[in-house]
């Protein structure tokens, strides 16, 4: 069936009008599925991340106290000073990023970012504790590390808030789309516009 003008621009004002909806709605419409998702709330993954930018504050405090050149003088590999640097670089654009997602958490991309930034620079505290421990101190190495642990439970809370948004993300848009669906059927079942007995 051939919709009409009229029909085309009734089918998108409804479907608007039901996305509108749908977004507005969205806890009652998760309540509605059977399972909805237990998401954080924004100010409570917003103190999360204000104390994982915090954390990232102190290891960068900790890095400045690793002379990497003198490491190099004691025979250490210029590689320790480069991985040093990038760290540190990492680590201050990590306090930055936690800090501006803690005012919007629900930027999915953005947390994203920082999640795959923050594994970057574990994967590499395990080399600057190496060059700490071989060429400095173990004392400094054991300090770095445990600073390190501290941000753990926060960084499971960031994770798993990761996967609950993106979840409840995934739920809205099918929920989004089968009512989009239903809209559809119903106006494409709607008879046309009867024009018997209009005068030409």
């Amino acid at each position: 069936m051939s919709l009409s003008p009229w029909d085309r621009r009734s089918f998108f004002v409804v479907c608007l009008f039901c996305r509108f909806a749908l977004l507005t709605n969205a806890p009652a419409l998760h309540a509605q599925t059977g399972n909805p998702v237990a998401l954080e709330t924004e100010w409570d993954i917003g103190v999360v991340l204000g104390e994982m930018s915090a954390h990232a504050g102190r290891l960068l405090a900790a890095f400045g106290k690793a002379d990497a050149k003198a490491w190099v003088a004691k025979g250490a590999s210029e590689t320790y000073a480069a991985q040093l640097d990038s760290c540190k670089q990492q680590t201050k654009a990590f306090e930055d990023e936690a800090k501006a997602l803690a005012a919007d958490p629900e930027k999915l991309p953005d947390a994203l970012v920082l999640l795959f930034r923050i594994q970057g620079v574990d994967t590499m505290l395990g080399s600057i504790e190496d060059g700490l421990r071989k060429y400095q101190s173990p004392e400094d190495a054991q300090a770095l590390a445990s600073l390190a642990a501290e941000n753990g439970t926060n960084l499971g809370r960031f994770q798993k808030y990761i996967v609950d948004l993106a979840a409840e993300r995934d739920q809205r848009y099918q929920t989004m789309d089968r009512e989009a669906q239903r809209c559809r059927g119903v106006l494409m079942n709607q008879a046309p516009p009867s024009t018997a007995g209009r005068k030409k």
